[in-house]
């Protein structure tokens, strides 16, 4: 299939990636787990985990990207070869899955966006009764259904007239409200508290597994990493574009962004919320959202003595969040699409297709929370798998030649060096299997039945879940691939 549309420039280029990377996790899910994590303590593996496992992986996908012109089906197949492409199906089932309930997540931002202009949030003082009123209700499916045709009509428009453009505006505008919130949080009274916690590392938490286990874990989902969103997008860039500049700038990019958000909450919560700052922020809530949606909105009323400035307060934070959770929508839908693209679908007809699906699929996540938290925990883990895939396919492929003649090659600015090879061929996997056993035997603390298939959280339903879908690909595996190849 001839390539017909590309980014129009660097920029644009890095602007979309970055939009695949900040989401909603940058902003709701980074605080909390700092919070419970010895905050600054938090912060070293963190950015080790960084330049072992993000970078690593998103230099790797940029490169597949590139180099095949193919979505994750297809990057796979000619990479490790025809018989693994199930990997790429895998891959694609992920973040499809996740779209479903992601886009429920989108329209929970927009409906509190809209709550913020309207005043509703300002005037409310029980939160916790607003968010069950609007969660336990029909309305989430509408919201869900809004952000699915904002996300879908983007895609159809394209990559340069709806990607492109779209992630200009959003993670512009992302940008320049977090770096406004952030000015006003941290001269905030006694706002210096938040940052002392959120910047000083403490010795027993760094000696524990456990944060670095939680170090990794934000990594492999808050950056994008091994989701097959930045090789969907790689796609359209140009050859003679640098594959490790934009890693770089992706990565260290997207963890700017937690950071600035970080400040912004731990400077406020701690401000105004005196001895109770850690439990407002290390509180998970209703699908980990209750800092968001409950807490956060009831500190807004109090940044000032200016019920106008407080209403602005809402309304920036909730338009950041929103265009945080729509560039990653976008990214969803896009890989979902492009996957149906190279299995020879129109543009136009597959983001029809995408989208009444993706709505169809995520009403169960917009009415019932164990569900939509069932669907969190087993494809949240998944990426996991996904991230361990691509790597398999660098080594399948021979390290060494993708390091320096895909990575290295045409258009390369800054070259990899032989450390990369290492990485991804042992570190990643290492990493992978430490991370997927962890969290898969974390729910025998909190499930007696953890091999229960049909319980909401636990190891059996995630097992159970991957292997019919890993079956299915593999049954279909000679089919997906010949069929995605041959267009």
């Amino acid at each position: 299939m001839k390539q017909e549309e590309y980014f129009t420039s660097r920029w644009g280029l890095i602007i979309s990636t970055l939009g695949v990377a900040v989401g909603t996790g940058n902003i709701w899910r980074f605080s909390r787990i700092v919070a419970q994590n010895g905050g600054g303590s938090f912060l070293i593996p963190w950015v080790i985990f960084l330049l072992i496992w993000s970078v690593p992986l998103i230099i790797a996908e940029f490169a597949l990207g590139k180099f095949t012109r193919f979505g994750p089906v297809g990057a796979i197949a000619k990479t490790a070869g025809k018989k693994f492409g199930w990997m790429g199906a895998y891959i694609a089932l992920v973040s499809t899955a996740i779209m479903f309930y992601y886009s429920v997540v989108t329209g929970w931002c927009i409906k509190y966006f809209v709550m913020a202009l309207t005043g509703k949030l300002l005037t409310t003082t029980d939160h916790m009764a607003l968010w069950e009123s609007f969660a336990s209700g029909y309305q989430p499916i509408l919201f869900h259904l809004i952000a699915m045709l904002i996300a879908g009509y983007i895609i159809y428009k394209g990559i340069v007239n709806g990607i492109e453009k779209a992630n200009k505006f959003l993670v512009v505008s992302l940008i320049v409200i977090l770096l406004l919130l952030l000015v006003r949080a941290v001269t905030l009274p006694n706002a210096q508290e938040g940052l002392k916690y959120f910047f000083t590392p403490k010795l027993k938490y760094l000696l524990s597994f456990k944060v670095w286990l939680n170090a990794l874990t934000q990594n492999a989902w808050d950056t994008g990493a091994g989701w097959g969103l930045i090789l969907t997008y790689a796609i359209y860039m140009r050859k003679k574009e640098d594959v490790p500049l934009n890693a770089a700038l992706i990565g260290f990019g997207n963890n700017s962004v937690s950071l600035i958000a970080g400040v912004i909450i731990f400077s406020t919560v701690f401000s105004l919320a005196g001895a109770q700052a850690m439990t407002k922020i290390s509180v998970s809530g209703p699908a980990n959202t209750g800092l968001t949606f409950i807490y956060l909105p009831l500190l807004f009323g109090k940044m000032s003595s200016s019920p106008l400035l407080n209403r602005l307060f809402e309304i920036l934070f909730f338009f950041a969040l929103s265009s945080a959770a729509m560039s990653s929508l976008i990214s969803l839908v896009e890989l979902t699409t492009r996957t149906l693209i190279d299995f020879g679908v129109r543009r136009k007809k597959a983001i029809v297709f995408v989208a009444s699906a993706g709505f169809l699929f995520g009403v169960p996540s917009a009415l019932n929370m164990d569900f939509f938290t069932n669907q969190d925990w087993v494809w949240g883990v998944g990426l996991i798998l996904s991230g361990a895939f691509i790597a398999f396919s660098v080594i399948r492929f021979g390290v060494k030649k993708f390091q320096t003649e895909v990575i290295n090659g045409i258009g390369s600015d800054i070259k990899v060096g032989k450390f990369y090879n290492f990485v991804i061929a042992f570190l990643i996997p290492v990493q992978a299997v430490v991370l997927l056993v962890w969290w898969l035997a974390s729910s025998i603390e909190w499930d007696a039945e953890w091999w229960n298939p049909f319980h909401i959280e636990n190891a059996g339903t995630a097992i159970f879940q991957w292997a019919i879908a890993i079956a299915v690909f593999v049954a279909l595996n000679k089919f997906i691939v010949n069929k995605t190849l041959s267009e």
